[in-house]
């Protein structure tokens, strides 16, 4: 899945760890998100949209892979 977690947080300058305690994870999290090396659970990505002033779908790109 790719995500854009890094370029919306960046709009909002929000350090990786100020979203982390908005949506209630560790800053590692996020980290991860960022790379790519974790798909969240629907309400984490909920969350993360809201924070960020969006929706989950401008935020996490899945691609044909990622439903196989």
């Amino acid at each position: 899945m790719k995500t854009r977690v890094k370029e919306f947080r960046a709009r909002f300058d929000l350090t990786q760890e100020q979203l982390a305690k908005r949506v209630g994870v560790r800053r590692e999290t996020i980290v991860f998100l960022e790379k790519g090396e974790y798909n969240p659970s629907l309400k984490l990505a909920a969350k993360i949209a809201r924070v960020l002033n969006s929706s989950i779908e401008e935020i996490f790109i899945m691609d044909d892979s990622d439903l196989e």
